[in-house]
């Protein structure tokens, strides 16, 4: 069964881990998320874990240097420079970046570029804005989805926060027709600390995260795998395929048996 169940509200990329992300009106969904999703992230030289890369978790600052494309010297989806803080642009490669980075985190760090992205789940998020609204509400603040970090937000048809545990298991489509880019979703999003983290000053605020463990589980939004790829926009419809469960397949084949018997046995 599909059922549309909303529009595409917002379209959010982040071409390096943990920095400032960047609103899209339109996006092309590849295998791997978004083009240019967090293709890009600083690993901690020192740090001999599973997962060196450096993420606002360790570094709350990280939020606030924003990826720069300037003229003539843009490859594809990834940024040329990085905006700091401080308000200066470096190359994105370059050495003072570099040095800047790890003088703010305490060791030192190297820009990396992976093809296939950096991810800490699965390679696309998404939530609904009614869901974002509630929990701050829950939290005494305002509703700022960019604490959330998703890819696509969707404006509800249904108002409801927390549908989105609906859509596990099922698969959501953007657009119309059988070529509409599509993901299966897979799981909920379980969050972190980095929902705490304010967007515009690096801010600690223990209250937000507070909200979501207190009312949801620790969970808010949900995470998918793409399974057909194509171009997102703002405003595209999204529908929702529910999943097939193994009850309903095992009844068809208990219908179709006998008629496929009694078919062989006329011929």
């Amino acid at each position: 069964m599909a059922i549309a169940i909303g529009h595409v509200k917002t379209i959010f990329r982040y071409p390096v881990k943990s920095m400032a992300g960047e609103r899209l009106e339109v996006a092309n969904l590849g295998w791997h998320g978004l083009d240019g999703d967090r293709r890009l992230a600083f690993r901690r030289i020192e740090n001999r874990s599973g997962f060196p890369w450096l993420s606002a978790s360790n570094l709350p600052d990280l939020l606030l240097f924003a990826p720069q494309r300037h003229e003539g010297g843009a490859q594809g989806d990834l940024p040329t420079h990085v905006r700091t803080p401080d308000g200066e642009e470096m190359p994105v490669f370059g050495e003072d970046l570099a040095t800047e980075v790890g003088r703010r985190y305490g060791a030192p760090v190297q820009m990396m570029q992976l093809n296939h992205g950096i991810f800490d789940e699965a390679s696309i998020s998404v939530i609904a804005s009614d869901t974002v609204s509630e929990i701050g509400r829950l939290a005494g603040r305002s509703g700022d989805v960019r604490r959330f970090r998703p890819n696509v937000v969707v404006r509800l048809l249904r108002a409801a926060p927390f549908q989105e545990d609906e859509w596990v298991g099922g698969v959501l489509s953007f657009g119309e027709g059988d070529n509409a880019p599509a993901i299966t979703v897979t799981m909920r999003d379980v969050r972190c600390s980095m929902v705490n983290l304010d967007p515009d000053s690096a801010r600690p605020d223990p209250e937000v995260l507070k909200a979501v463990v207190r009312t949801h589980q620790n969970t808010a939004g949900i995470y998918g795998a793409i399974t057909r790829i194509g171009r997102l926009a703002v405003g595209q419809t999204i529908v929702f395929h529910a999943a097939v469960s193994l009850a309903t397949v095992s009844n068809v084949k208990r219908v179709e048996g006998p008629i496929g018997d009694s078919d062989a046995a006329s011929r």
